[in-house]
């Protein structure tokens, strides 16, 4: 580990390359615009959803009663050092076990982030201390001090309205979704993820599961006071195309934004960036971001192999090209 990372845990280090980013989501949609911000800053901070309940970070929040670490680490090892250290540890965080016992399927970085806060006491420390053993430029928040639950109003084929419980069953409904709910309703947030939005100079939300990634901090009333009331500028970031299954199967994007401004209205979005394969209506699009006050930035996302993921180079691309808009070059 070299002298830097030793010097002790915190979010930032002194004199760091470009803007102050805060980054919210959840899941490979936060890992992705981690991954395109981490080549324009080392001023990150991720602020990611809790509510996770399948798989090893379900059974561990189940069985522990602690924060779903999944796409807490997911976060984490996005933002590793990009040296044989920090990849060698993102790959080891990664790891998933395959077994017939008790350890099958569960990731080496859920289990040692729950450790770490045995051992600590304190989920933000633990999180630092994992972003030190990884080099991470930048720092991992989660988005509330205590586990979620995600429930949803869906209206289903039939044209009747249930209660869905659990992210893990919101993210495949079928339906359509008309409202979000958190349990507990009105959540601690964590004030480290205030103050960071507080001080922020740029703000990304999305791209990702949008009901169960990316709306979810909304409905914290701490951070979403926060992120109306932050100077800093805030960008959308829209998906590379509709979902096949789940929560927004068949939704076009300008309905993502309409549930963006539903779930925060006082929400200042300066821009919106897309993939041209994303959207139908272009007019549509546009018009709708005129309404907003924000700029339409549209460019190709995509990764070059055909796959609906954001590529983090083209991503960073566009990030640069809205943030040289408002504060100069940002290249350093």
């Amino acid at each position: 580990m070299t002298a830097e990372q030793m010097a002790g845990p915190g979010p930032y280090r002194d004199g760091g390359r470009g803007p102050a980013v805060v980054a919210l989501g959840g899941g490979h949609g936060l890992s992705a615009s981690l991954s395109a911000l981490r080549l324009m800053s080392d001023q990150i901070t991720a602020v990611v959803t809790v509510a996770d309940d399948g798989g090893s970070s379900g059974r561990l929040r189940e069985e522990l009663g602690v924060l779903p670490p999944g796409d807490l680490r997911m976060a984490l090892a996005a933002l590793c050092d990009d040296s044989d250290w920090g990849r060698l540890w993102r790959d080891v965080l990664q790891h998933r076990f395959a077994s017939e016992g008790a350890l099958d399927r569960h990731a080496v970085g859920n289990l040692l982030i729950v450790a770490l806060w045995e051992i600590l006491g304190d989920p933000i420390a633990g999180l630092d201390w994992v972003g030190r053993l990884l080099g991470a430029r930048g720092r991992v928040l989660p988005m509330a001090a205590v586990p979620l639950r995600i429930e949803a109003d869906v209206v289903g084929p039939d044209g009747r309205t249930r209660l869905v419980d659990g992210q893990s069953h919101v993210a495949v409904a079928k339906g359509r979704i008309t409202e979000v709910r958190l349990d507990p309703p009105m959540p601690p947030a964590c004030p480290e993820a205030i103050e960071a939005v507080l001080a922020a100079d740029l703000v990304v939300l999305g791209p990702g599961s949008w009901y169960t990634s990316v709306l979810p901090h909304l409905l914290v009333p701490e951070l979403r006071d926060a992120l109306v009331t932050s100077t800093a500028r805030t960008i959308v970031t829209l998906n590379l195309q509709p979902e096949r299954i789940g929560e927004t199967l068949g939704m076009p994007v300008t309905d993502h934004l309409a549930a963006l401004a539903k779930g925060a209205p006082e929400l200042h979005v300066d821009a919106v960036v897309v993939d041209p394969g994303a959207v139908e209506e272009v007019d549509a699009l546009a018009e709708q971001c005129e309404a907003m006050g924000a700029r339409m930035l549209m460019r190709q996302l995509g990764r070059g192999d055909g796959t609906a993921q954001h590529d983090p180079l083209r991503l960073a691309a566009a990030y640069r090209d809205v943030v040289d808009g408002f504060f100069g070059d940002v290249r350093g």
